[in-house]
């Protein structure tokens, strides 16, 4: 198999993915399913653009098996958190606040995003390709440290996912914002994990000496990843339902703690009468 029929097969079945969880979605309800099937779609196309044999290319026997399970533990992990929030709660309140945008044309436009979401995993797939090929015969610190990232990516995630859970299964909190823990640092630390995760690749890939130039292709998958949720389908529909049903509680949190980048909370005059998340 060559590189371009494995890039074709794998944007096939990914389009096929996405276009299940459009029907799943409109069919439950609950658009939530969108995100879990992306997350298990994301991580089965990683694995097979790390462990498909391609002729002509050199590459060591131990790399493609370590980035294969790094994206395997990313994509199980998320794809089983999203699943069990989507199990236990109503629509996911992105999806809710873009149904309200799109009114009736809602199904159509979301099954033309989805398709533009299944582009946007097969680009990620493409950053955990150019790790996997890396054709350095030893392990090195690059790939060391890249694991150790994903690591630190993935307990920071489940950290801030366990301590909004708590905080919204506290009664006495209903109706406030969540600035406990890592949500004192940045409004969305659970995305800011998320990117973190995909500079593993690029520790692993990137070859300054310049035997390996397909490495930097790595760099797409956190800035592209970073577009992603800062501009568009994380960070911007999220907040906008969230002003929308908290209103100043949520400006004033908007005011003291940043959006994506973690940092201490700025003092600001609402200071004294900050209320708490979700």
């Amino acid at each position: 198999m060559t590189f371009a029929t494995l890039f074709v097969c794998v944007g096939i079945c990914l389009s096929l993915a996405m276009s299940a969880a459009w029907a799943i979605a409109i069919r439950s309800g609950k658009s939530g399913w969108v995100d879990a099937i992306w997350s298990f779609a994301v991580g089965a196309a990683g694995i097979a653009m790390a462990l498909v044999p391609l002729p002509g290319w050199q590459q060591s026997a131990t790399r493609p098996v370590i980035v294969a399970l790094l994206a395997a533990i990313w994509s199980i992990r998320l794809g089983l958190h999203i699943s069990a929030r989507t199990l236990s709660g109503g629509d996911d309140p992105r999806y809710a606040q873009l149904r309200g945008e799109w009114g009736e044309d809602f199904p159509r436009r979301l099954f033309l995003f989805l398709q533009v979401q299944a582009g946007a995993a097969l680009l990620l797939a493409l950053s955990i390709f150019a790790a996997a090929r890396n054709p350095a015969p030893q392990l090195q610190i690059g790939d060391w440290l890249g694991i150790a990232i994903l690591v630190i990516a993935i307990l920071g995630e489940g950290l801030a996912d366990r301590q909004l859970a708590r905080f919204r299964a506290d009664p006495a909190n209903r109706g406030k914002i969540c600035d406990v823990g890592l949500w004192g640092l940045s409004r969305h630390p659970n995305y800011f994990f998320e990117w973190f995760g995909w500079l593993a690749y690029v520790a692993i890939a990137l070859d300054f000496a310049g035997a390996y130039p397909w490495g930097w292709l790595a760099a797409s998958g956190p800035l592209f990843m970073y577009w992603l949720l800062v501009h568009v389908s994380g960070i911007p529909p999220l907040e906008a339902h969230m002003l929308k049903s908290r209103g100043e509680k949520f400006r004033a949190y908007q005011a003291r703690v940043n959006a994506f980048w973690p940092g201490p909370p700025r003092h600001t005059p609402t200071q004294a009468s900050k209320g708490r998340a979700s």
